[in-house]
């Protein structure tokens, strides 16, 4: 058979769609809501919903409909929650979403070996809650409570990743759906292999392309006997990134840094009702004994007091570290309050440290230079930061305004080595840039390793690259 190209006939997916209600019942949709809410983007890409959805409870009940959608070449498109953001839940050529939400088992926690083994759909809050009691955590911390498989699929990282890494760093091993209807497990609990492809890398980021993840088994780490949080207010973004850059740089062991410009401030203070100074802020966390935070942030201070920074106001209490990262976490809803009735549009790149500050300078000089807002928010200790940008995109022109910003964003991220993409994905949304980063031959690799696996081109497709190039 040729590859998929174009979206099946309405024969093909009424018949398809009869065969999944006579076997899923009420667990297979097609009301329009539903199909919408599951082709839904916080992008400004047109919304393109899948043809059903359908929710089943086990791999063997995944195993049925990758089979049925795999005879008929209709789409598979895997969803978690829904908080993605470069498209990666469209269906451009319809078909059939696998919402994977009822797939909460956990299924094992292994204390003594610091691992633990989940279903897809349990999400990051649900699980750490669970492992609470074992005096553990996982540390991936994206900020949306975001499904499991779905962090997966994205190679999700987060606030954490400068201390604990990101979704790469922390899976063990997976069992997936290939589309042939067979399941795969790459990897054992053993914490390191040498045995044979790392299929788990390749699995990790691939954006529900070559498989749907059934299993996951995670990396854990103990909870902290301390933990402090505070914030550091800076003259310019300069000195906070900066700042940072030394802070790494002589081995202090931050667990989170974070940076919100002054315009982010100003949104935060009205949203989550802070009083910060309306200029750059770090926020940080230490991981560590009593006495370890204490040292590391008093060795912060001295680091902020050097670059014309401080004062650095912290604190151990849960409550006060509680506020101070829910108003992190809520930035995006901040932001809207800066213009009303106008949805913002996330994207990110990242870019060595080493030109962290020159990267987030240039473009705050093209988003003022513009008439745009967009405030800064960034996971700057490894160099990855967040442009929140305000438009109508109804009026021509503010679109246009601001797909040339986001081109700029991203030629000035590739000229300074970085990348189009830190941790969001390619999805739909960064298609275009994926060439002129890792260049033909790059591509041209995932294609063939796209083609060998899933050779109808029924997952997941038009995403991260066409298949012709």
């Amino acid at each position: 058979m040729g590859s998929l190209t174009s979206r099946p006939s309405a024969e093909v997916i009424s018949a398809l769609t009869l065969e999944l209600q006579k076997r899923f019942g009420n667990r297979c949709v097609t009301s329009q809501a539903v199909r919408e809410q599951h082709g839904h983007t916080t992008t400004w890409i047109a919304n393109q919903p899948p043809d059903a959805v359908v929710f089943p409870d086990d791999v063997e009940e995944i195993r049925e409909i990758v089979k049925l959608c795999g005879e008929r070449r209709v789409p598979i498109i895997p969803f978690g929650t829904g908080s993605s953001l470069e498209g990666h839940l469209n269906a451009p050529y319809g078909g059939v979403s696998v919402d994977v939400s009822n797939m909460k088992k956990i299924i094992a926690v292994h204390p003594e070996d610091l691992d633990c083994v989940v279903e897809p759909g349990v999400t990051r809050k649900e699980l750490n809650d669970y492992l609470r009691s074992y005096g553990l955590f996982f540390p991936i911390d994206p900020g949306a409570d975001a499904s499991i498989g779905g962090m997966v699929a994205t190679r999700a990282s987060g606030t954490n990743a400068v201390r604990y890494g990101t979704m790469k760093d922390n899976v063990l091993a997976l069992e997936a759906v290939l589309p042939n209807g067979e399941v795969v497990t790459t990897a054992r609990r053993a914490k390191k292999t040498s045995a044979g492809y790392d299929l788990t890398r390749l699995m990790v980021g691939s954006e529900g392309t070559l498989g749907v993840v059934t299993r996951i088994t995670l990396k854990l780490y103990g909870l902290p006997e301390a933990i402090s949080a505070g914030v550091c207010p800076f003259p310019d973004i300069k000195a906070a990134a900066d700042a940072t850059i030394m802070a790494i740089q002589t081995g202090l062991p931050v667990a989170r840094i974070e940076l919100l410009d002054e315009v982010q401030v100003r949104a935060c203070n009205a949203y989550s009702k802070l009083s910060l100074p309306e200029k750059p802020v770090l926020f940080l966390e230490f991981h560590g004994t009593e006495a370890g935070v204490a040292e590391q942030a008093q060795r912060f201070a001295e680091i902020a007091e050097e670059l014309g920074g401080g004062p650095f106001e912290w604190a151990t209490r849960p409550e006060d570290r509680s506020k101070l990262w829910e108003a992190r976490h809520n930035a995006y809803w901040a932001v809207m309050s800066l213009r009303p009735g106008v949805k913002p549009f996330a994207t990110d790149v990242c870019v060595p440290i080493s030109r962290l500050a020159d990267c987030i300078a240039e473009t705050k000089a093209d988003v003022d230079a513009r008439g745009l807002i967009a405030p800064i928010v960034g996971h700057v200790g490894d160099g990855n930061f967040h442009l929140s940008v305000l438009a109508d995109p109804n009026v021509p022109e503010e679109l246009a305004n601001v797909k040339a910003l986001l081109s700029g964003l991203i030629e000035r991220a590739h000229r300074m080595e970085g990348t189009c993409t830190g941790e969001h994905g390619v999805g739909q949304g960064k298609m275009k840039y994926l060439e002129p980063e890792l260049g033909t031959a790059a591509l041209d690799t995932m294609r063939l390793i796209k083609k060998a696996i899933d050779p109808d081109n029924i997952m997941n497709p038009g995403k991260i690259f066409t298949l012709q190039p």
